[in-house]
């Protein structure tokens, strides 16, 4: 009942097909399905146990497509397991996993092997045959109603089946909504958090600044160094913001060339001249001014920035402009 069988040897020995069997004796194969009868998709099993001598050697059969008998599908095999050994005789065994998948009585003849000892070559085949009923399933088609295909049931929709989807909605929504106020922010020229912080003119920010120097009373603690730096810093910080010259960084000569363009009178000009001047000598030739002398600067400060300020004037047609 084996469709095909193919078998595989080491060695072949094509001469001695005809030869005797004096050398011993054959082995004894016993091949049972456990069980024989089952229903149409049920899993049953095929044991085969092989007592043999030491010096023979069997090999078991390959199956073509994986199927005995052309029906019966072989799920997986075992390993060839020993289950007893005595002297020079043993036994063997090997479990197949099979099932099928069409009903009927099924004869599937005698389990064949490759037997090999010494001389001879031959099959070999079990001492018994092998049979395996398959049955289906009934059904009374004169009791048993028939009914229509139910749609699958609808199972209610919880929480944590759509609770990433809203999560992740929100965060998108959340990245959309901090852009268009970014873009929105900016273009009004705002900061992005809080009020935008007022800038007060450079004149108002040099009062205040003088205002806090007047108020250490510096040179009175004979640090005159230290106070022309504040003084003249002040003066350079009001020039730098007033007229757009980096006068933090100028030498007091770049700081005359570079203002002589602007709409400062000769007047505005000679002060600053002394002023930068008379801070240069007290900074890097250790000249030390009198209290008065002091006193005066700081005034000659104060009345540049405030002769020189920017103004906004209203007049009829609001316009806007400079004294």
């Amino acid at each position: 009942m084996f469709k095909k069988v193919y078998y595989s040897l080491a060695i072949i020995f094509a001469t001695s097909i005809f030869s005797g069997y004096a050398q011993g004796d054959t082995p004894v194969i016993s091949a049972k399905i456990i069980p024989d009868s089952i229903t149409i998709g049920d899993q049953f099993e095929l044991k085969v146990t092989i007592d043999k001598s030491l010096v023979q050697v069997v090999e078991f059969p390959l199956f073509e497509d994986n199927k005995l008998g052309g029906v019966i599908e072989i799920l997986s095999e075992g390993q060839i397991d020993t289950i007893s050994k005595e002297g020079k005789d043993i036994k063997i065994q090997k479990r197949y996993l099979l099932t099928a998948f069409d009903a009927g009585h099924y004869s599937l003849g005698r389990f064949p092997m490759m037997f090999a000892d010494k001389n001879i070559i031959d099959t070999i085949w079990s001492k018994e045959d092998m049979f395996l009923k398959v049955s289906t399933f009934e059904i009374d088609t004169t009791k048993q109603k028939i009914h229509d295909i139910k749609l699958p049931m609808k199972a209610p929709m919880k929480f944590g089946e759509v609770s990433g989807y809203i999560l992740c909605g929100c965060l998108v929504a959340l990245i959309i909504g901090f852009i268009i106020f970014y873009i929105i922010r900016r273009r009004a020229n705002r900061p992005l958090i809080g009020k935008r912080k007022e800038v007060l003119p450079p004149h108002v920010i040099a009062i205040k600044a003088l205002e806090e120097l007047k108020c250490k009373k510096i040179w009175q603690s004979s640090k005159h160094k230290l106070y022309y730096t504040s003084l003249i810093d002040i003066l350079r910080e009001y020039v730098e913001g007033r007229y757009g010259v980096h006068a933090m960084e100028m030498t007091s000569e770049e700081i005359i060339v570079a203002l002589k363009d602007k709409d400062l009178t000769a007047k505005n000009i000679d002060e600053l001249r002394d002023l930068l001047s008379i801070s240069d000598l007290v900074k890097f030739a250790k000249v030390l001014p009198d209290a008065d002398q002091n006193e005066i600067n700081y005034d000659k400060v104060y009345y540049f920035v405030e002769e020189t300020k920017y103004v906004e004037i209203d007049v009829d047609n609001k316009e806007k402009g400079e004294i």
